[in-house]
């Protein structure tokens, strides 16, 4: 026998073999059916919470303002003249009603001296034409001319004097003077810039704040603020509220004003103010992220026996961080803050903290 057909016969019986091996498993497999699947229960998800408890909320707002002087004005004259002396330093310190500059007043002098020599002469003419007319030897209608003529001549002589007056300019109220623009034989008219006063102790803050805060802008309210380049707080109280909004950026214009002792406080320079608007006590606060929006309302989750069961709520006063609720909570609900987007109705969930 050749070796080909042994070859043949010994494969023959290896097949017959693994046949037997194979065919009572596939069989006992087809009579157990096939594999149940394998079934577990919902994870629960972890939760936090926040209980909530009565507290104060308080409503601020943030605007910017001006630094102004508490008086500020424009030194000039009223008069055209040379300078003739200046008896102020700049940027000192000035009492109300000290003298700071003066013009010559040389000419106005001379009128002013004419003038009350007139005076004079008026004055004894009129003394005379009265005792005429009490003796009879004049008219009344002498008289009142000579009277007359006095009391024009009265007149220039108070125009000269008041003239004279405006040659000597002096500060109307206390405060600091700032840079002069003239000199001493600087020919000065009444559209001439001496220097400035101002008055920065205290201070005047100017600000904007919406139309709709219009309620509660009252005088006497108090606010914070901050100046570029300085870091120390200050405290002012608002002392005027213009009556009109403006029309291009609906906004109220409000005036505060503040102590400046150590005079830091610099007129024109920009601030950064706080005011607060209004402080709700006793508020049920949630997170602002723990308020869902939904269509024709808001809810929150709690966490009640286990679960997360929503509430309809109702907000009023809302903060950066917090939101009030008005409707729909009480104090010690636990309301949960995280995983807020897996939560559905009846989810199992363990809050953090309880576990242990």
């Amino acid at each position: 026998m050749s070796n080909r057909p042994r070859t043949l016969i010994y494969v023959g019986v290896a097949a017959v073999l693994v046949a037997g091996a194979l065919v009572p498993r596939f069989l006992s497999s087809r009579s157990r059916g096939p594999a149940a699947p394998t079934r577990s229960g919902p994870t629960a998800v972890r939760v936090q919470v926040v209980s909530v408890e009565p507290q104060t909320l308080t409503e601020r707002l943030s605007t910017t303002g001006t630094v102004r002087a508490n008086e500020d004005v424009e030194l000039v004259v009223e008069i055209a003249g040379k300078v003739s002396g200046i008896h102020f330093r700049e940027g000192s310190r000035v009492q109300a009603g000290q003298l700071l500059l003066e013009i010559d007043d040389t000419q106005l002098r001379a009128e002013r001296d004419r003038a009350a020599h007139r005076v004079g002469l008026a004055e004894r003419s009129e003394a005379r034409q009265h005792r005429l007319l009490d003796d009879g030897l004049t008219s009344q209608e002498e008289y009142d001319f000579a009277q007359s003529e006095l009391n024009v001549l009265r007149a220039e002589l108070a125009l000269a004097e008041a003239r004279l007056i405006k040659t000597r300019i002096k500060a109307p109220f206390a405060g600091i003077i700032g840079l002069r623009d003239v000199s001493v034989g600087s020919y000065l008219t009444p559209q001439t810039r001496i220097a400035t006063l101002q008055d920065v102790n205290p201070v005047k803050i100017d600000f904007s704040v919406p139309e709709k805060y219009v309620g509660y802008m009252g005088t006497g309210a108090t606010i914070q603020f901050r100046t570029k380049g300085s870091e120390k707080p200050h405290t002012g109280t608002i002392v005027a509220v213009e009556p009109l909004v403006d029309l291009d950026t609906r906004s109220l214009t409000v005036r505060a004003q503040s102590p400046n002792p150590d005079g830091l406080l610099v007129p024109g320079a920009f601030a950064d103010v706080e005011i607060v608007v209004r402080r709700i006590e006793g508020a049920l606060a949630v997170p602002n992220r723990a308020v869902i929006p939904e269509l024709g309302g808001k809810k929150v989750f709690v966490a009640e026996g286990g679960e997360a069961q929503p509430r309809s709520v109702e907000t009023g006063l809302r903060t950066a961080e917090l939101v009030e609720v008005t409707e729909g909570l009480q104090p010690n609900d636990r309301v949960i803050v995280t995983a807020i987007q897996r939560l559905r109705p009846g989810l199992a969930v363990v809050v953090e903290g309880d576990e242990r």
